[in-house]
């Protein structure tokens, strides 16, 4: 089970954790950090970086105060609150030591992580006291990364298993989300949202019979509610569909989380911490939609679109080989890509080098970008011989410019690139017009 900040940001909603995990099946827990701990981090370490170590230690104990805060509300006399509060007065020194170091990127990993650490040992402390046989897994025993920056599955099943063994009387574990170490042994971390991500490589690791992932909404939505007025749970959903979800902007999951698990079969259930009766949406190898059936719609944001034009391209072999060398050189990922006779477009998120990309891919043609574009994903079982789907779609869109399109080479997804300030309108356009019936069954 993995329980992400919100899950745990309040003592009332792990009072709700604590009557979610302590039952006898055996379990690992994976916790993140308190809701707004990691920004608060992130901020610590901006402001180290710029020499402000003043209002770097303010943060820090801003931060300290909420946790004792919420540390006195979950304590039920004061001797357990005084054991709570050594604990926290330790890791905040420790915090407040590092927030007078000299900056580095390496410090910064350091400081980031630290929110998963002081979660898990206060919970972990605060069960303990209620007498519940619990023990605490340091994840940074455990969990590595290869020279590639991908998990090191090897070495995290042989290290998990090893530690677990260590208690055999215990059948609940807690460990740390996101974090992690190199394979030099320096502390880093899995991402924003790298909880998830842990969570499915521990269970594969352990060959769990299921995985968890415990946030604040019911399950995965066919639509973003943030920007869609009416929206509804999915019931079920492929491993496939759910990396397309997930890749493409459903802020529910890490886009990489459903790797792990899905060779192994392992189903993964999204449910919600504040409603735990609530079915959730269960994600599986047998959850393949029906043929010809849109499920959910996602939309990924900063966007860059960059448009190739040379016609050294016509008739010519080798010429995307060139293209995507760049790419490869400055390791920048694309999402899509579209082709003509003698122009190629493509879209990238990490906009680290592209002024660098910009200035090599000129050497080939006529080059422009485009910047603030958004990708909208429609998600499902689509045979590219489905016409009523596209004809759908482009109804929904007759009054929004499409600047580039990706169909038939999935199918799993539809995916279009507009305007950012498009997207809202997009995305609400093409809800009503793709579930229009479902719509009307909720509201109903």
């Amino acid at each position: 089970m993995k329980f992400g900040g919100t899950s745990v940001g309040t003592a009332t909603n792990i009072r709700g954790v604590e009557n979610i995990i302590t039952s006898n099946e055996k379990k690992i827990v994976v916790l993140s950090a308190m809701s707004g701990t990691t920004n608060s981090l992130v901020e610590i370490a901006s402001r180290i970086k710029k020499g402000n170590h003043e209002g770097a230690l303010e943060i820090v104990n801003d931060l300290k105060q909420h946790y004792l805060s919420t540390a006195k509300e979950l304590s039920s006399d004061s001797e357990s609150f005084n054991k709570l509060e050594k604990l926290l007065n330790s890791e905040f020194e420790i915090l407040a030591q590092k927030a007078s170091e000299k900056y580095s990127d390496q410090l910064e990993k350091e400081i980031v992580v630290t929110g998963e650490i002081i979660t898990t040992k206060m919970i972990t402390l605060y069960l303990k006291g209620k007498g519940v046989n619990v023990e605490l897994l340091w994840a940074l025993n455990f969990m590595r990364t290869d020279n590639n920056g991908e998990p090191d599955y090897y070495y995290v099943q042989e290290s998990i298993n090893r530690e677990i063994n260590k208690y055999p009387n215990c059948n609940l574990f807690i460990t740390q989300g996101f974090i992690c170490k190199t394979m030099k042994g320096e502390v880093s971390n899995l991402t924003r949202g790298g909880s998830d991500y842990s969570a499915t490589i521990i269970g594969a690791a352990i060959h769990a019979s299921e995985v968890i992932i415990w946030s604040d909404k019911d399950g995965l939505l066919n639509c973003d509610p943030r920007f869609v007025e009416q929206t509804y749970p999915l019931k079920t959903i492929s491993y496939e569909e759910a990396e397309e979800l997930a890749y493409f902007g459903a802020k529910i999951l890490h886009p990489s989380c459903i790797f792990p698990v899905k060779g192994l079969k392992i189903p993964v259930f999204l449910k919600n911490t504040m409603n735990p009766q609530a079915p959730g949406t269960l994600i599986s190898a047998d959850s393949i939609g029906q043929k010809g059936e849109i499920i959910a719609l996602a939309a990924k944001d900063d966007v860059v679109a960059i448009y190739i034009k040379s016609a050294s391209m016509l008739n010519a072999y080798g010429f995307l080989l060139k293209i995507f060398n760049v790419f490869n050189m400055y390791r920048t990922s694309v999402d899509m890509i579209t082709t003509s006779e003698v122009a190629v477009a493509v879209t990238i998120t990490d906009t680290t080098h592209l002024h660098d990309i910009v200035r090599e891919l000129s050497k080939f043609g006529e080059i422009e970008y485009f910047e603030n574009q958004t990708i909208i994903c429609a998600v499902g079982n689509i045979p590219a011989q489905q016409s009523d789907i596209s004809v759908k779609i482009f109804e929904a869109m007759s009054d929004i410019q499409i600047k580039m399109i990706s169909y038939g080479a999935s199918k799993r997804n539809i995916t279009m690139l507009i305007d950012s300030k498009d997207k809202t309108r997009a995305l609400n356009n093409l809800n009503k017009n793709l579930f229009k019936d479902k719509l009307c069954s909720v509201k109903n």
